[in-house]
């Protein structure tokens, strides 16, 4: 159990899983920069705070609901949460884009989920993230198996932040380019780096 001065952003576990050093820089070295990409997310997730909370047909809509987890450690704020007649509670994220193949938005859905199980003492079978690119719903269900990737990453971000070490770089084109500390991180230079200090070690020790 973390007490309240020791839960780490809900927002976090998508960094994370999405690359550990970019959450590195951003949670424990505290640098941030925007792009084209950033820039989108935080135009779609201002138009589903805005507004004030409301009921469409017997569901209650609650915007920007503040949620934790002293079991997981985490804390933050659901974009919007639904509350139906027949008792379900519904998380919705809002994202840029289009569905992804990792499972980082998924993460944080179900992280979200969990909180509220925890504060409300409900069940939460499934959420829904909304994608910019598509403008329609992704229904995530709450498997076992979503689960135990919300706490594992939970435990491991927690520990980063306790090494208060950010993990080095590893370059991936397809990731990398469209992140916007790319120019902080200089994921080739790490790369380029650490040949010539594994090449300068092999050539030291075949000297020895």
């Amino acid at each position: 159990m973390f007490d309240e001065d020791h839960l780490l952003p809900l927002s976090a576990l998508q960094h994370w899983l999405y690359c550990p050093r970019q959450c590195g820089l951003i949670h424990l070295e505290q640098v941030w920069a925007e792009n084209k990409f950033t820039a989108q997310g935080q135009v779609l997730h201002h138009k589903a705070h805005e507004g004030e909370d409301e009921s469409k047909g017997g569901v209650r809509i609650t915007r920007s609901l503040a949620v934790r987890s002293s079991v997981l450690g985490i804390s933050g704020q659901c974009d919007i949460v639904e509350f139906h007649p027949d008792g379900r509670v519904v998380p919705v994220e809002y994202k840029r884009g289009k569905p992804k193949t990792h499972r980082a938005d998924e993460v944080q859905l179900c992280a979200q989920a969990m909180c509220l199980e925890e504060m409300l003492s409900v069940a939460i079978s499934n959420g829904c993230l909304f994608y910019g690119e598509n403008r329609r719903r992704t229904v995530v269900e709450f498997a076992s198996d979503l689960r135990q990737l919300v706490t594992e990453t939970s435990a491991a971000l927690h520990a980063m932040i306790d090494s208060r070490e950010t993990p080095l770089a590893e370059y991936l084109a397809r990731r990398c380019d469209a992140c916007s500390l790319i120019e902080l991180c200089q994921p080739k230079a790490m790369r380029f780096k650490r040949g010539v200090q594994a090449w300068f070690s092999s050539a030291l020790k075949s000297q020895i």
